[in-house]
């Protein structure tokens, strides 16, 4: 909104600032930052109020969790709000690219309050079904992809070429999509453990996508040129400003729990930055965390179904940690370093070429 603002003002000015997405990046943080921790404290007294006991805790998880009972969850509602109030003030609205990252940050994180609504009302820890959940995950990727995709080439790293998958691509795509946003999704468990990580790759993918969106930088690092790209370094500064403000409240102990509400909607919107900027791949390697975590939730049923025994002790990982001795502070922290050498090593395949 006030980029356009700025836009009818022939950017004179001060207005003139806001021509630079840099700057509006770093006002988007500030924003988003701000406004998450002046509604924090209410908004978290609300959700109390209103749920309750908060957040069902398994009974057959680690022993240490029965102690976060009555802690309230839907804490993705105040990534959601601080997100997206700082994004419609300070991204170019009249971008496709822009509209389709709003789609699948907005869609995802419904579905996830959808998800954490009924867990609350039924008090139970399933919530909806696997089946309903990916059909719409899938429809709101799938045109995302088709709104942001130009490019149907899949651009590897440490390599200067692409392969040609031409319509595959967009089933491609969404399968990224979706796959980052139930991948974040299944690495909340503890408090801080997936918005650091979270944070860590928006930081990461801030500096791709302003990069990839210049013909100058990406013609001299030999990565894919992807025009208004820069503007989602944007949406990047506003996950970390939001999900800094966020973290201020789940820091061990937490007050609130981001819930699906939230994981779902960052995963996704960190699965639809990285197919906008052709990126896809790196996504894999800076945010491995999460894609570990969901492996071994993969590999444990798999291997369970047709053997009847466990590899890890519980799934996903982080539990299997917990499940061995680790204090939960003690995995926490660890993990967000496996998250910022694993960013480091997707940021060296920009000039590894």
């Amino acid at each position: 909104m006030l980029y356009l603002l700025a836009q009818f003002f022939e950017f004179e000015g001060l207005a003139n600032l806001v021509r630079y997405q840099s700057f509006r990046a770093g006002a988007c943080l500030l924003t988003a930052l701000t406004i998450g921790m002046i509604i924090g404290p209410r908004f978290i007294g609300y959700l109390r109020v209103s749920q309750g006991k908060g957040q069902p805790i398994r009974a057959d998880g680690p022993q240490t969790h029965l102690a976060k009972r009555g802690t309230p969850t839907m804490g993705g509602l105040l990534i959601m709000s601080s997100l997206l109030i700082s994004m419609l003030l300070w991204m170019d609205l009249t971008s496709f690219m822009v509209w389709a990252c709003i789609a699948v940050t907005v869609g995802f994180g419904l579905i996830g309050f959808l998800d954490d609504y009924d867990k609350v009302t039924k008090r139970s820890h399933k919530g909806l079904s696997g089946k309903v959940r990916l059909f719409f995950e899938f429809l709101i990727a799938g045109l995302a992809a088709w709104l942001v995709v130009d490019d149907t080439t899949l651009y590897l790293p440490f390599m200067t070429f692409g392969i040609p998958m031409g319509p595959v691509y967009y089933v491609f795509a969404a399968f990224v999509i979706v796959g980052a946003g139930n991948a974040v999704n299944l690495t909340d468990g503890l408090d801080g453990l997936a918005i650091m990580p979270v944070i860590i790759a928006s930081g990461t993918f801030a500096i791709i996508a302003y990069l990839v969106g210049r013909t100058d930088f990406a013609e001299y690092l030999g990565i894919p040129y992807v025009e208004g790209a820069g503007e989602l370094a944007i949406l990047c500064a506003a996950i970390i400003g939001a999900g800094l403000a966020f973290l201020w409240f789940n820091a061990p102990p937490a007050a609130v729990f981001m819930g699906d509400t939230g994981s779902l909607a960052l995963g996704g919107a960190l699965g639809v930055i990285a197919v906008a900027a052709h990126h896809e791949v790196v996504l894999a390697i800076v945010g491995g965390l999460f894609v570990l975590e969901a492996v071994s939730v993969i590999v444990q049923v798999f291997w369970f179904k047709r053997t009847g025994k466990r590899i890890f002790r519980m799934a996903p990982i982080h539990h299997h940690y917990e499940q061995k001795g680790w204090a939960e502070s003690t995995v926490v922290i660890r993990f967000w370093i496996v998250a910022i050498v694993l960013a480091v090593i997707g940021l060296a395949t920009l000039k590894l070429r």
